[in-house]
């Protein structure tokens, strides 16, 4: 239980994103199979395929969290390993999902403090939960360089 609490307090964001959608999805899909049981297939269809885009939002989502709980792992083991530094925050500060994996770590590690003040004189508050590049371009979601810094991050690799 207390690891599964761990994963939700090191990206709330997701996976509270991830449940909704997928709550969404089942709804829709039931919806969609009772159009089809009285008769109105095209109904059910539009129902069941809304239904399996929001499966792929709640699929995303989860995966988001699961790469935010290990972004936050690798967060902690530099904060224990090199003390606070304004370098292991800053590239986490573009995404409201990053933020909150450093600041738990920062808050397992007794860094709390230091990180909610750097985050603050960056300008970043509570209601900021779009990334910073997804503000400047709302297409940048699909972008292959912003799924892989969502979804892969950590150090990369130099060719």
């Amino acid at each position: 239980m207390r690891r599964g609490a761990r994963y939700v307090k090191a990206a709330p964001w997701p996976y509270l994103t991830g449940a909704g959608a997928l709550l969404a999805a089942f709804v829709l899909k039931g919806a969609g199979a009772a159009q089809w049981a009285t008769g109105d297939v095209s109904g059910g269809v539009v129902l069941c395929w809304w239904g399996a885009c929001w499966l792929v939002v709640a699929f995303f989502a989860m995966a988001d969290g699961v790469s935010r709980h290990r972004e936050y792992r690798r967060i902690k083991a530099m904060l224990l390993r090199y003390g606070f530094s304004e370098r292991i925050l800053k590239p986490l500060a573009r995404s409201r999902c990053q933020r909150d994996a450093a600041l738990h770590a920062a808050r397992e590690t007794g860094h709390l403090d230091r990180a909610r003040a750097y985050f603050h004189g960056l300008g970043y508050r509570w209601y900021h939960i779009l990334p910073d590049l997804v503000i400047r371009n709302p297409l940048a979601f699909a972008s292959p360089a912003f799924l892989r810094s969502s979804f892969f991050p950590g150090k990369k690799q130099r060719a």
